[in-house]
């Protein structure tokens, strides 16, 4: 089976056509047990930085949230690659 892209109100939902910035913004002094999908739905279409309750963290390119998810792309150092997160794996975020 062929990856499809996610589809969106105009289509196929597509990665960002540049990198994220080079500079990792300082991360949130505060942490919750889940991110609110509410607050996240705000860094929907923009380059978002997550730090990960595994202790990694990453460029985010939230295209869709859940009630309990958030989808999109994530910077792999190279390119933009499709994946979700459950919100409970989601320390904190900043987004720009």
């Amino acid at each position: 089976m062929a990856f499809m892209p996610p589809q969106g109100p105009q289509g196929p939902m597509q990665a960002p056509t540049a990198p994220p910035p080079q500079t990792i913004p300082p991360k949130p002094l505060t942490s919750t047990f889940a991110v609110d999908p509410g607050a996240i739905r705000g860094c929907l279409f923009r380059n978002t930085y997550i730090w990960l309750r595994n202790g990694s963290s990453t460029w985010f390119y939230p295209v869709f949230v859940g009630r309990t998810s958030v989808a999109g792309f994530r910077w792999t150092g190279f390119f933009w690659t499709y994946t979700g997160y459950d919100l409970r794996q989601i320390e904190s975020f900043t987004c720009f």
